[in-house]
């Protein structure tokens, strides 16, 4: 993998972690593209590296946010910050159990078949398109909708669905405040990415730490500088109503995925 595919699969991390498209879709799109997987291992490395970036970029964007549910939490106050903190810990869950059991059938299923990633990406359009529809509300996040938030979360480990689009829109469709959503779905991530980060580095063997230190470099600076803009940028647009635009995305995508790659 050379410096110039670095960048630009940090940038497509970077953008797609964030903007509701899929980013392991795009990543494994852009892996038939440029044909990043001919080292499997090192494109282990290189994926973790990116995620770990993007993983960054939140902890960034909503540090004071953190800071106040670590305190809460800790202290066991139990206000509406508390109850936000448990609800991340609920939704967790299933993506948990998912992850842990499922994760190598499902990765197995999808390398590089862009017509199932590709029909991924249609339905994560059709629900971006539902949830831009719906009402404005000023509901707040409650157990049920931590779990069901978090089922969908799980189903987003298909490639081609995007975690962030499928768990705003359910959010948003089961009557959750648009901007609050925004913030459950970034915040909800964060521990599993660490997470998926410890399992894959615990599974892989010492082989994967032969990747260029320049391209990891350069993919992990792209991809982090370019999720802060992502992040902020999406919380924007899902208070704004304007998801439809990246549904009709989805759908071009999807369609290019699947009969013309």
């Amino acid at each position: 993998m050379n410096v110039t595919t670095a960048f630009l699969l940090g940038l497509i991390q970077g953008l797609t972690e964030f903007l509701p498209v899929s980013s392991s879709g795009h990543l494994e799109l852009a892996k038939i593209i440029f044909d990043t997987d001919s080292l499997a291992k090192e494109s282990l490395l290189f994926t973790l590296i990116l995620h770990g970036a993007t993983a960054l970029s939140t902890l960034v964007v909503f540090r004071k946010d953190i800071r106040s549910l670590f305190i809460d939490l800790f202290k066991f106050t139990k206000n509406e910050s508390f109850y936000f903190a448990c609800y991340i810990v609920f939704s967790m869950i299933p993506a948990t159990l998912v992850g842990l059991f499922l994760e190598d059938l499902i990765t197995s299923l999808f390398f590089k078949n862009n017509a199932l990633v590709g029909a991924m990406l249609l339905l994560t359009g059709g629900l971006l398109f539902l949830a831009d529809r719906a009402k404005a509300t000023t509901k707040n996040i409650n157990s049920k909708s931590a779990i069901l938030i978090g089922i969908m979360q799980a189903v987003a480990i298909l490639p081609g669905i995007s975690r962030s689009g499928a768990t705003i829109a359910t959010a948003v469709l089961l009557g959750v405040d648009k901007e609050k959503a925004a913030r459950f779905s970034f915040l909800m991530v964060i521990p599993l990415i660490f997470g998926s980060m410890a399992k894959s580095i615990l599974d892989a063997d010492s082989v994967v730490l032969q990747e260029n230190t320049t391209t990891l470099i350069v993919g992990f600076v792209s991809a982090f500088f370019v999720g802060v803009i992502a992040c902020k940028w999406m919380i924007d647009i899902v208070k704004k109503a304007q998801l439809r635009y990246f549904s009709w995305y989805c759908f071009a995508v999807g369609i290019i995925a699947i009969f013309i790659l």
